[in-house]
């Protein structure tokens, strides 16, 4: 069975950002090789609500329009009791975490599957707090994973 991930929009969004700095190369190149495997059957990428609300959002319509091919492509909707994942959003919420980064973190919880960032401070946060899952940039993911 393929493991459940859980990618937010901030590293969905890694190819359009500035490919100027190493860092960013490298987790876009990251970002690229899970979905690759993901469509390869080896991952299911959880999609929500929460990536509805944030993909919306952006302004740049290339961006927007891609990200929603993506989801919509490779994604599986997250099912599951709202007022329980809401609940717990709210917890986060209290804990420091900013809301869209709380209900991201709250559906991958609610479904157990791991949580891949860009958002340094979100991967601090959600340590500090033990969150109920795995939580890390898509560098660390791949080196976890042993993607090649």
């Amino acid at each position: 069975m393929p493991k459940l991930i859980y990618v937010d929009v901030c590293a969905l969004s890694r190819p359009f950002d500035d490919q100027g700095f190493m860092r960013i190369r490298l987790e876009t190149e990251a970002v690229n090789l899970i979905l690759s495997k993901g469509k390869e059957g080896k991952f299911r990428l959880l999609v929500s609500s929460a990536h509805d609300v944030e993909i919306r959002a952006i302004d740049d319509a290339v961006e927007r329009i891609k990200l929603q091919a993506v989801i919509n492509e490779m994604g599986v909707r997250t099912k599951g009791d709202l007022r329980e994942i809401r609940e717990r959003a709210e917890e986060l919420v209290r804990l420091g975490f900013a809301a869209g980064d709380a209900a991201h973190l709250a559906f991958a919880e609610f479904h157990s599957a791991e949580f891949i960032t860009c958002d340094d401070r979100v991967i601090r946060k959600s340590l500090r707090h033990k969150i109920g899952v795995w939580c890390g940039n898509p560098v660390s993911f791949c080196e976890k994973e042993g993607l090649k």
